[in-house]
């Protein structure tokens, strides 16, 4: 059973959706590009700089999690309009801003906006989509690399980067009303789990323990590591409540939760690193080749994002997203390898090797998700993202910076024995210990024993050597974990989404 939404309604509740999502995108690269201007204006810390650009961060996920379990309750109209007053009180408080706590608190709204907008959009394109999900959802999701695009371009265009930062914050508030707008009239869609009669609680089981223990231990570990006392055994108090937590919910439930969506939940740490997290290394192994123009490689890989993801119906059409995701982690595998050891004009086919292998990642598991477990409805899909975005910051991030630190120690080591001595600092990763360099140091030590030219050597092979433990560490692992999926669906005789209105009781 599904409902009666005219063609027109739909067009405006996906176009509308569209610019939600581009204005948050167009948000997250105006914060990126003006963080060395708020630094400056007024003295911060990098840490502080740290604090204001991670709360337009975390709070998306809080409010992905709680919007998911009302938004039901709510609807999707007024929960959208919570979102667009967020969004618009952060680009107002921005070009208002005349201290860092008004900047800090502008980003808690615009990542809190950021949060009710994916728990809405996602959820109405699956339920107006509902025999095209995956591709869908997929051209949804071209607008955030769009907003990266025009973002960008606005960001670093002559006469307009020369803009003061608190008139560049008013280009956040126009896609903001733009949207706005589109939303006023069209009737949105009540969601498939509510209009096929499946209960609340049903929902809820399609999480169980294992996909809240998984969500409450990153969110946990998030929040208490940012508001709560300095710790070392933060990952095992996060643990712990997670388990707590996850435990609590599996009894309420009855249920342990669905395996398959708690192994796709796991497939969103490598995932969402390979997506978010290698951007900055891309941009050091560019720069050979562009110099100071290597910040346009971000824009170029959105660009090829953005029009591959308006191109996902040829996919959709002719591949299953297991069979989709295969392909994808083969891309950014060998894209990543291939960047590690390309030089010149070769890091350019290299480069778009990787852009394609990111693009369909994200959009694809939604689409996945969407159609393997409508019960669970905004929950399944929005907790997954959530999990994706908490991830890439706690585990994802850290940990590459964990691989390219583990290989300049043994690079500047090579180099100079004194140098490795002297310069080497003790660092730490979830409890573990292991040894990093001060680069500062390093590179004042290398510079009075004449050995600058061999220590950059070092340090940028160090970089190509964390790109190819990347990718043997996440899109490989990808690769083999979509490929045995794959494999399953095949031996039970194709992948088939689910239908709630004909689905059988053990699907």
């Amino acid at each position: 059973m599904h409902q009666d939404i005219s063609q027109k309604d739909k067009q405006l509740l996906f176009w509308g959706s569209f610019l939600a999502l581009f204005a948050a995108a167009v948000g997250f690269v105006f914060r990126v590009m003006v963080l060395g201007d708020w630094q400056a204006e007024f003295n911060l810390t990098g840490a502080e700089v740290g604090r204001i650009f991670g709360a337009s961060l975390w709070p998306i996920a809080v409010t992905m999690i709680f919007f998911s379990l009302i938004v039901d309750k709510v609807g999707y109209k007024p929960s959208i309009y919570c979102a667009f007053a967020l969004q618009i009180i952060g680009g107002v408080l921005t070009f208002m801003a005349d201290s860092p706590n008004t900047l800090y608190w502008a980003s808690i709204c615009a990542g809190l906006g950021h949060g009710v907008v994916e728990a809405v959009i996602n959820p109405v394109c699956a339920s107006i989509y509902y025999k095209e999900k995956s591709k869908m959802l997929n051209i949804l999701h071209a607008s955030w690399p769009a907003g990266f695009v025009i973002g960008g371009i606005l960001m670093l265009s002559p006469g307009l980067r020369d803009l003061s930062w608190n008139l560049k914050a008013l280009w956040i508030v126009l896609p903001v009303l733009c949207y706005g707008v589109m939303f006023i009239k069209p009737k949105f869609p009540v969601d498939e789990r509510v209009l096929n009669k499946v209960p609340y609680s049903e929902m809820l089981k399609e999480v169980g323990f294992l996909g809240t223990f998984l969500a409450a231990f990153l969110l946990f570990h998030e929040l208490y590591g940012r508001f709560g006392s300095e710790t070392e055994h933060l990952i095992w108090i996060s643990l712990g409540a997670g388990a707590l937590i996850g435990a609590g919910f599996g009894f309420f439930t009855k249920s342990i939760g669905k395996p398959l969506y708690f192994l796709l939940c796991l497939l969103m740490i490598p995932l969402a690193t390979t997506e978010l997290g290698t951007d900055a290394w891309i941009k050091e192994l560019m720069t050979p080749t562009m110099g100071e123009f290597a910040g346009w490689a971000i824009v170029a890989s959105a660009l090829i994002m953005m029009v591959l993801r308006f191109q996902a119906g040829f996919l959709t059409s002719r591949f299953s997203p297991p069979t989709i995701l295969v392909i994808s982690s083969l891309f950014s595998f060998c894209g990543l390898m291939a960047l590690s050891v390309s030089s010149g004009v070769a890091v350019w086919g290299a480069f778009v090797l990787y852009a394609v292998g990111q693009t369909f990642y994200w959009p694809t598991v939604l689409g996945f998700i969407a159609e393997r477990f409508p019960k669970g409805g905004a929950l399944t899909l929005n907790s997954a993202t959530a999990i994706g975005l908490l991830a890439v910051g706690i585990i994802g991030t850290p940990i590459l910076g964990v691989f390219n630190d583990s290989h300049t120690v043994s690079n500047v080591k090579l180099v100079s024995a004194e140098i490795h001595i002297a310069a080497k600092s003790d660092a730490s990763f979830f409890g573990a210990s292991y040894e990093s360099i001060d680069r500062a140091m390093a590179t004042e030590l290398a510079a009075e024993q004449g050995l600058s030219d061999e220590l950059q050597g070092a340090m940028n092979e160090a970089s190509r050597q964390s790109l190819r433990t990347t990718a043997i560490s996440f899109p490989l692992v990808m690769l083999v974990a979509f490929g045995l999926i794959a494999l399953y669906y095949r031996k039970k005789g194709g992948y088939q989404p689910i239908e709630l209105h004909r689905e059988s009781s053990n699907s």
